[in-house]
């Protein structure tokens, strides 16, 4: 036994979708009775893949006591449930893994919260002649905006695209401001970190109460910003809007587009 990074799942928020057992490339997930549950621990690699997939936030990450990782038993387990396509996507899962370990390989943990830095850059000079601090002018030309904090109804949503942002692009990014933002509404939210009950009924709201031609749901590249899509997703589906159309744009962890797709419309 070892203290280590690990799946945990809340049942009362579990709906039973099965879409986390998909998105484990372990198999370390299955349904039983409706509900979500880990196979067997050594079996989680603690990276938190399926976080991305849930769209009621039944999925976290804790660190506690639990069996070790054990990869060579694992891909005997994906090989026979999943046969050699399985063994080849978990394979595939771990080389990306890898890859964005920049020191040394710990036992687990989010791809989100890996820690990454690059070299300083001297700042431009950034004050007046009086010496005092030059503040950019923010796009934002509304209040509130954080998803729990917004009305469903609300002026500033009628006739506007809106913009469903992560809570970490806006600040991995410098362009977010006049290149999403701008002209737009917004609603902030973090799949990961907030409570998300309710986020996906409060969106349906908002889209079937307000004139909106499209939204853009801006999210960061780590598996577990994925779930902000699963939950416009689930929104979408409850309120079907009519003339809506709905692009997902991923943003890598260097603030670069690196996708763009239209999910709905």
């Amino acid at each position: 036994m070892a203290r280590r990074k690990i799946i945990t799942i809340n049942e009362d928020l579990c709906n039973g979708c099965g879409n986390c057992i998909v998105g484990c490339a372990e198999g370390a997930l299955q349904l039983v009775n409706g509900k979500a549950k880990l196979v067997k621990e050594s079996f989680c690699d603690g990276f938190g893949d399926c976080i991305g997939t849930c769209p009621t936030g039944a999925l976290v990450i804790e660190e506690r006591e639990s069996e070790e990782f054990d990869f060579d038993s694992t891909i005997k387990h994906v090989e026979n449930i999943r046969g050699e396509d399985g063994v080849m996507r978990m394979k595939e899962s771990h080389a990306q893994h890898e890859s964005k370990i920049a020191a040394s390989k710990p036992s687990g943990g989010c791809p989100g919260r890996q820690i990454r830095m690059k070299a300083a850059e001297k700042p431009a000079a950034a004050v007046n002649e009086n010496g005092m601090p030059v503040v950019m002018k923010s796009e934002i030309s509304q209040w509130p905006l954080q998803l729990h904090l917004v009305p469903p109804k609300a002026p500033f949503f009628e006739g506007r695209e809106l913009v469903i942002l992560s809570t970490c692009s806006p600040v991995t990014s410098p362009d977010v401001h006049w290149r999403y933002i701008r002209g737009r509404s917004v609603v902030v939210a973090c799949p990961k970190l907030d409570r998300t009950e309710g986020y996906a009924e409060k969106l349906a709201g908002i889209l079937s109460q307000n004139s909106i031609p499209r939204a853009i749901i801006l999210r960061m590249e780590v598996p577990c910003c994925g779930g902000l899509t699963a939950i416009v997703a689930e929104a979408l589906k409850k309120a079907q809007p009519e003339g809506l159309a709905v692009d997902e744009v991923t943003m890598s962890l260097e603030g670069e587009i690196i996708n763009t797709r239209r999910i709905y419309g």
